[in-house]
């Protein structure tokens, strides 16, 4: 079955110049030229994967992809920012509105593809371990205790456990990346190693065992139920 890529960008050009591409590969292509129009569009077509421009009239890509990660619907649509803003800061922001992936516009077509072909590929097999597992996961959050229970064994953690797991555990579906932990758990005001999430997750792994967090390669974290 054929993929559907929604292309949201107010440059004429480059939507067709995509979609020429993203067609003979063998992908439903949609596009939109605001971001007010795309959301509709996203709402109506439910696409497997957006690409998505930041600055456009009407709506712009941050608050864009905000208000896609609001509908329940599009929860396994991957979003991924393709904007000529290479920033740290705008990479950024556009993670922290939800975001899957960011790609700077002067990426050539071929490894475009390639990566929309990876993160659909991910998405799907995250989807398919989703499906596996039993629904009921057994993990019980005490916030006043800063303590969990899984199968009725309760751990006790520091403070910084505590908040790791709970932000894996908030959305399962989601593979949540090194940047956006560290700016939810540490802050933006604290300089820390880049080694840290990896000691917090391996002391995690150690008390709660090796199979409730693991590591999607090259992006980041997530819970497994």
């Amino acid at each position: 079955m054929k993929k559907t890529i929604l292309i949201i960008d107010d440059e004429k050009d480059i939507i067709e110049f995509i979609s020429y591409n993203l067609i003979n590969h063998g992908f439903n292509v949609i596009s939109a030229f605001n971001g007010k129009d795309g959301l509709n569009k996203a709402i109506l077509e439910n696409p497997d994967l957006i690409l998505l421009d930041i600055m456009m009239p009407e709506m712009d890509g941050y608050e864009t992809c905000s208000e896609i990660r609001k509908i329940k619907a599009l929860d396994n649509t991957v979003v991924v920012f393709l904007s000529a803003k290479n920033e740290d800061v705008s990479q950024i922001q556009g993670f922290d509105a939800g975001a899957n992936d960011f790609i700077v516009k002067t990426i050539k077509t071929k490894l475009l593809v390639k990566k929309i072909f990876g993160l659909l590929k991910l998405t799907e097999n995250l989807i398919d371990n989703e499906a596996e597992k039993d629904a009921s996961d057994d993990l019980l959050i005490d916030y006043d205790s800063l303590t969990i229970t899984i199968e009725g064994k309760k751990f006790n953690l520091t403070k910084k456990e505590f908040n790791l797991i709970s932000l894996l555990y908030s959305n399962t579906k989601k593979v949540f990346r090194r940047e956006e932990i560290l700016d939810k758990i540490w802050g933006n005001d604290v300089v820390v190693g880049d080694r840290t999430i990896d000691v917090h997750i391996r002391k995690l792994r150690e008390k709660l065992g090796n199979n409730k967090i693991i590591t999607i390669k090259g992006v980041g974290y997530k819970y497994c139920i």
